[in-house]
């Protein structure tokens, strides 16, 4: 494997885990504090730099799109974060408002399976990590909608 291409895969494996861990006390904070999780998006959204540090090393190295796939959705969806949570601070997870709801969730979830997906076939130990950090934020989500503040 390419030291530049090797770089990138531990660096997109350190954004999901973050990504993960980060929205799962996202989705804790929301019960007691809002404020919270509002800050814990932003430090997601920094994510979307090293993520695309890691892209353009794949690029780079010839790695193909399964490699791309996982930075290129992680950063549309920092994209559609940045813009709908702290430019337009437009409210569209209660009430729920499905038509900016959907597009954002299959971003996330989208982006935290392609960027997890290649660790299966190049580190099974990493990838078993990326698997319980999921469950992480999979536990976390059903507690805030338990909660209903989801």
């Amino acid at each position: 494997m390419l030291p530049a291409r090797r770089g990138a895969l531990i660096t997109v494996w350190v954004v999901v885990n973050l990504v993960n861990l980060l929205q799962a006390a996202g989705f804790a904070s929301r019960v007691v504090d809002p404020n919270i999780n509002h800050i814990l998006g932003a430090a997601i959204i920094a994510l979307g730099v090293p993520a695309g540090l890691a892209l353009v090393s794949f690029i780079r190295s010839g790695s193909g799109w399964l490699f791309y796939a996982g930075p290129v959705c992680f950063i549309a969806f920092v994209a559609a974060e940045f813009t709908v949570d702290y430019v337009l601070d437009l409210e569209f997870r209660s009430p729920r408002r499905p038509e900016f709801l959907i597009p954002f969730l299959v971003l996330f979830f989208g982006s935290i399976v392609l960027m997890g997906a290649p660790m299966l076939r190049i580190s099974p130990r990493r990838w078993a990590v990326t698997a319980a950090t999921a469950l992480v934020l999979l536990g976390a989500m059903g507690y805030a909608m338990v909660e209903g503040v989801a």
